[in-house]
């Protein structure tokens, strides 16, 4: 990997973003597992919380090889996603699994976006980083499937529920990208 002649903004903001989505999920997932971790959902929230670390660690990698700060919310991060994932969890499994889809529907499509954007700018000088936000994008995609196989959208008014969520990503990922 050469940091010599990438957009650095598009870079900065994409390697930036996809580290607090990623550092949110991890939280997100804790927060599911304090509430359910014992209960027969327990397994899977752990098989999703799983892959969100490997997401992580990567995009952790990734800060230091482009040399790319976090953004400044992470503590602010940490919180909400352990107050959205035990919040979630209280209205039972398919609470937790309607957050799920929710979040991971949104995080999906913003990967697209990204995608979209470094296909724009030069798919072989970004080759490496599509790669990955494919992998991500596709992992994602199979946590909101799993969601809806685990009955999200039993959850009590799950329609307003995945609609409140959505907005807090998109209000998430629009902060995380510029601060």
């Amino acid at each position: 990997m050469t940091l010599d002649g990438i957009n650095r903004a598009v870079v900065d903001r994409i390697i930036r973003v996809d580290h607090a989505g990623e550092y949110g999920a991890n939280r997100i997932y804790a927060g599911q597992m304090a509430v359910l971790g014992r209960s027969a959902a327990g397994p899977v929230i752990q098989q999703m919380w799983n892959q969100e670390k490997d997401h992580l660690k990567k995009f952790n990698e990734l800060m230091i090889a482009y040399r790319v700060r976090p953004t400044v919310l992470l503590p602010f991060w940490n919180v909400a996603g352990f107050v959205l994932g035990a919040g979630s969890a209280l209205l039972g499994k398919k609470g937790a699994m309607a957050c799920t889809v929710a979040v991971e529907e949104s995080i999906s499509d913003h990967y697209n976006n990204q995608i979209r954007t470094l296909m724009e700018e030069d798919p072989e000088k970004y080759k490496e980083l599509l790669q990955i936000i494919k992998q991500f994008r596709d992992d994602e995609r199979e946590h909101h499937d799993i969601g809806l196989e685990h009955d999200a959208e039993g959850a009590p008014a799950y329609s307003v529920l995945k609609t409140v969520i959505q907005l807090g990503c998109k209000a998430a990922i629009f902060l995380s990208e510029r601060i």
